[in-house]
């Protein structure tokens, strides 16, 4: 074998064993996960950007040959833990869930609707947060945005009346106005109806609403968008 075979064979192995990587992913075990290693890894929730900001580093586990950054599920798992923990001490009512990206708006209205929360779905109406004149003025006590950057209007009202930010975060996100990020891919479509299925169940499972053995009346595909080629076409 000659010394070019042998370097070749060295990279194939270094990939082989990368490839194995990304299936562990972390040293957590499946069974510690809220859902399966392999139902959130095929649902891409790990998959971010070209992109890294120096606020998501501290979630990235790894860089992939084609340029994306790899986010850590055990890291996402935790959380996702964390931020249920956080919104069931809120009256369902006072949870606001903003979605301006088409993908996100679905998942985020099925998690209003087995939680209780308030849904902001679409454009978001400047005013709507910090305006009291404004007719229709919600005032929450906490507010979950699908996209830091997509739902940057809804941050900034939130953050300039006290109200604290729940942010779905991929690796090009950055934290101003974020007070509690839960990191995702928060732009592909199944990975959004995973995240807002698993951090509803999480949810209704710290009110004691669900048992911890139960899933909630909405399956996952229930969340995630149904989107026509038309409605792609355009956004």
């Amino acid at each position: 074998m000659s010394d070019d075979e042998k370097v070749e064979e060295v990279k194939i192995e270094e990939k082989q064993d990368q490839e194995k990587q990304d299936e562990v992913m972390a040293s957590t075990t499946t069974e510690e996960l809220l859902m399966p290693q392999d139902t959130l890894l095929s649902a891409g929730i790990h998959i971010g950007t070209r992109m890294k900001t120096g606020d998501m580093e501290q979630f990235i586990y790894r860089v992939r040959p084609d340029g994306l950054f790899v986010l850590d599920v055990e890291k996402t798992d935790k959380r996702i833990r964390a931020a249920a923990k956080f919104l069931a001490r809120f009256e369902p009512a006072k949870i606001a869930a903003a979605a301006a990206r088409l993908y996100a708006v679905e998942p985020a209205k099925k998690f209003c609707e087995i939680t209780g929360a308030t849904p902001i779905l679409g454009r978001f109406i400047p005013g709507l947060l910090s305006n009291p004149l404004y007719p229709h003025r919600i005032e929450p006590d906490v507010l979950i945005v699908s996209d830091p950057r997509a739902d940057a209007q809804a941050v900034r009202e939130a953050s300039s009346v006290g109200i604290p930010v729940v942010a779905l975060c991929s690796t090009d996100n950055e934290f101003a106005g974020v007070d509690l990020v839960i990191p995702t891919n928060n732009k592909g479509r199944r990975a959004l109806a995973v995240i807002y299925w698993l951090l509803a169940r999480q949810v209704l499972r710290e009110r004691g609403e669900l048992p911890k053995d139960q899933d909630p009346p909405l399956t996952i595909d229930d969340f995630e968008a149904k989107v026509t080629r038309e409605e792609e076409e355009e956004t």
